[in-house]
Parts: structure tokens; C-alpha cells; sequence
């Protein structure tokens, strides 16, 4: 399958990603097939995805495409994977990329459709640098599972891991750009306040960032001796209730979305 054609049931943010990730990487699929119950959010892909043709399609128009990713939220997969299961071709390829429901769940509520995926996606999938879990389906054979692994290449990393693992990463790299975009959107907007040109300002906390995560996990000093290397810590009173929110916040959401 050279170039498999795609549908996707749910138009929102993980289909813009994937929609526009694969576009600024040069490997637009074509045209794509969205089902979504608003107008507005396929009217946006359509603006927004530039390189790609987004069809506005129902159900079966997306269940007759060779791969089909459900790209819901958990509380719409029930009624979504109902809908979407009457129209699967036999070949047809899901990749579902929600958590929460295991690939036996998803399968049974497609009535019995058993060639699925499981993908949790994360957001820097954007600009080709996602960290992009994947899962198979026993059903898949090893030519069904190349078509997917060439379509998440583009969008970067795509590690293969057991499907029980896949919540834990879901909390860890798919929701974890936003437990630290606002600091370094701030951090870098300081330095403008304190007078360096915007791109600098930057340049210098996207530089300090891939250094500071190095040094922390490729160094083979311990954490401790990490933290220790700099002095001076301006933030070091509120440490203790930053690290009380994520136990207490991340644990709370692992706790919900776990199958």
C-alpha cells in the first residue's frame, strides 16, 4: 500500500497536528476524508492545512478509507467506534488515538473489527519532532503495521511499546508540553523585559532547555548533583509546591484515564 488514503473521524487539534505536521514535512497524503459533527472545525482544516485536501465526509465516506484514525475524545469513542464500524472495509487500518480504551474495547465496540492501532500522539508531531507511542492490534499483520510506520515517520519518533504503557505516556509526553510552555513563553518574554532582542531571547531559552534536559538525564551525575551545579536558584521556595501539584494533579488524571 504505497499510498494508503485517509479518513478521520474527529477534525479537531490531533487531526490539525498530524494534517499539518505531515504537510510542513513535505509528505502531504492528499486528500483526506474528515468526519466532524461541526462545520466550523473541517472549514478550519481546510483554511489551515495547507499542502492537503480536506473532504468533508460522513461516516461511511471515512470508513472506506484504507486507514482511519479516530481522533475523539474518550467519551465520544463508544458511540463514535458504533457509528464508524458498520462502514470498515475488511483491509481497511484504525488507529485510535485516544487513551483510556484497550485495543480489545475498541475492537468490540466496532462490532467485532479487530485490525487495530493504537497511536498516542503528542503535539510537537507539529514541526517533526513528536514522540509518537504506538501499539498493535494482533490482527495487524507486519504489512499493515509498515503502512502505519510509514505514515507517523514524518512526524518523528514513533516508539512501539506495550499497549499497557500507553496511559502512563500519555500523561508523560503527550499532555507534557503543557505543564511547561507557559514558563518558557514567560521565561522568554522576561528576557525581552530585560533587554535582549526577542529572537535572542529565544534562541537563548530553547538553547538552555535541550542543554538543561542533557545534562540531567545524560550526564550520569545523580539529580541531586544536577541541581546542585548552579547556586543561585531564584524559584527554589515554590520547588516543593510544584512537585506537590504534579503528584497531585498527574496522579488524579493517570487514575481517570486508565483503562
Amino acid at each position: 500500500m504505497a499510498s494508503p488514503s485517509l479518513g478521520f473521524i474527529g477534525g479537531g487539534r490531533i487531526a490539525r497536528i498530524l494534517l499539518q505536521g505531515w504537510a510542513r514535512a513535505g509528505t502531504s497524503p492528499g486528500e483526506v476524508v474528515v468526519c466532524d459533527p461541526a462545520d466550523s472545525v473541517v472549514d478550519r482544516l481546510q483554511s489551515e492545512c495547507k499542502g492537503v485536501v480536506v473532504r468533508r465526509g460522513d461516516y461511511a465516506a471515512v470508513g472506506g478509507q484504507d486507514v482511519v484514525f479516530v481522533a475523539v475524545h474518550p467519551p465520544a469513542i463508544a458511540e463514535t467506534a458504533a457509528a464508524v464500524g458498520k462502514s470498515l472495509r475488511a483491509e481497511s487500518i484504525v488507529v485510535s488515538l485516544a487513551p483510556k480504551f484497550t485495543i480489545a474495547k475498541f475492537a468490540e465496540l466496532l462490532g467485532g473489527f479487530r485490525r487495530v492501532a493504537r497511536v498516542i500522539p503528542n503535539a510537537p508531531s507539529l514541526v517533526s519532532r513528536g514522540y509518537n507511542l504506538v501499539a498493535w492490534g494482533e490482527s495487524l499483520a507486519e504489512a499493515d503495521r509498515q503502512v502505519v510506520r510509514q505514515l507517523l515517520v514524518p512526524l518523528g519518533e514513533s516508539p512501539e511499546v506495550a499497549e499497557g504503557t500507553l496511559e502512563a505516556y500519555a500523561v508523560v509526553a503527550a499532555m507534557g508540553p503543557t505543564y511547561f510552555w507557559p514558563q518558557w513563553e514567560e521565561l522568554a518574554a522576561l528576557g525581552e523585559e530585560f533587554g535582549l532582542a526577542a529572537v535572542d531571547a529565544r534562541k537563548a531559552v530553547r538553547a538552555m532547555l535541550l542543554g538543561a534536559v542533557d545534562t540531567l538525564f545524560d550526564s550520569g551525575l545523580s539529580p541531586v548533583e544536577v541541581m546542585d551545579l548552579v547556586p543561585v536558584k531564584p524559584l527554589g521556595e515554590f520547588e516543593p509546591t510544584l512537585r506537590e501539584a504534579y503528584r497531585t494533579r498527574l496522579t488524579a488524571i493517570m487514575n481517570k484515564i486508565r483503562p
